[in-house]
């Protein structure tokens, strides 16, 4: 009976896409999206870029959360300081650093800033964790939200009622159109991905995977619960402020309100439908929650026929259907959709010996 792959080397033990099924799925995604880039109409591609500015996110928060094991309720602030880092920094540099140039420097200064807040927002999980961590770095969202809806800092932040967002110049190519956007997200979703798939392959990774195992185990064999816990939220920072980079480049103007708790609870709540610490489980948790929405307005303009009165209970069903998910998931599959795909891809791999 097939029970397992056969590994004859280091380098089979070592390969990401160890089988056939893998390799057609990664492949066969890579000739979509450039189908769908070339195909899709604007409200898709619109979607899609949705989807993968959320997918790097939930990335991000899946290294803390997943990989780690450290609760988070406040990535969303994380985003907010990449969009508005962007965006402030381009207005700072304007006249002086030449469009073409401007974000090659400010996309990695606001991703240094985030990293840098995620640091200190990490420094609680050296002392708590759990509920008491969560509200934590809840707290930390709502500080960060407040500063930027300050008077004082209005200036440069547009205070509550919000502020414009330049259009990304990369060396002369000018990304005023969202086709283009779409393909500049694909890009850096699809390196987010393997880049965190190979930083647990790293003795980092592996550090963090043995902190979210047993923490105190993982200290008494040498790993610096200071060192890695802070190094996770500030890798984890910087792919939320690299999403909150790509959104302000996405979106015309941004407001204070984007980047509140529900944005945090929308990327937990994908992270918990796709599967936690897995390299897949961001990818089906973002499809699902991203077109939960759109499913929903699609039913409720079909229904309503326009009605306004009926139209105002999609945003309250909405936040519904996310709390049915997270509890339909965490009852019955709480290893999320990727899990579920696991099962299937092994029956693949060991037909005709696979039963049940």
């Amino acid at each position: 009976m097939i029970n397992g792959n056969l590994k004859a080397s280091y380098a089979d033990d070592e390969r990401v896409l160890d089988n056939s099924y893998k390799k057609a799925f990664v492949y066969g995604m890579m000739v979509v999206l450039a189908g769908f880039a070339a195909f899709a109409n604007d409200y898709l591609i619109l979607v899609a870029c949705q989807m993968g500015i959320m997918l790097i996110a939930v990335v991000g928060l899946n290294v803390v959360i997943g990989y780690t094991g450290l609760m988070s309720l406040g990535h969303a602030a994380f985003i907010a300081v990449g969009a508005y880092g962007v965006t402030i920094l381009h207005n700072l540099g304007a006249g002086t650093v030449p469009d073409a140039v401007m974000p090659f420097i400010a996309v990695p200064v606001a991703v240094a800033i985030s990293a840098l807040i995620g640091i200190v927002v990490g420094l609680p999980s050296l002392r708590v964790k759990g509920l008491y961590l969560a509200v934590a770095t809840l707290a930390a969202n709502f500080i960060v939200i407040f500063v930027i809806e300050q008077d004082l800092f209005a200036p440069w932040t547009g205070g509550m009622t919000g502020i414009e967002t330049p259009a990304p110049n990369l060396a002369g190519w000018v990304l005023d159109d969202k086709r283009e956007m779409f393909v500049l997200i694909a890009v850096f979703a699809f390196a987010t991905i393997l880049t965190v798939q190979n930083l647990f392959r790293t003795r980092v990774g592996r550090a963090f995977i043995a902190i979210r195992d047993r923490d105190y185990s993982a200290e008494i064999l040498g790993i610096s619960l200071l060192r890695f816990k802070l190094t996770s939220f500030a890798i984890s920072a910087a792919f939320c402020g690299l999403a909150g980079a790509l959104l302000a480049y996405f979106y015309a103007s941004i407001l204070p309100e984007q980047f509140e708790l529900a944005l945090s609870l929308q990327l937990v709540a994908a992270l918990i439908v796709g599967g936690m610490g897995r390299t897949m489980g961001p990818v089906f948790g973002v499809i699902v929650i991203v077109m939960v929405p759109e499913v929903i307005k699609v039913v409720f303009g079909a229904v309503s026929g326009g009605d306004p009165s009926v139209a105002q209970l999609r945003a309250p069903l909405q936040e519904m259907a996310f709390g049915f998910l997270i509890i339909f998931f965490l009852m019955f599959e709480p290893l999320g959709i990727v899990h579920i795909t696991d099962r299937i891809l092994r029956a693949l791999n060991r037909w005709p010996f696979a039963r049940g």
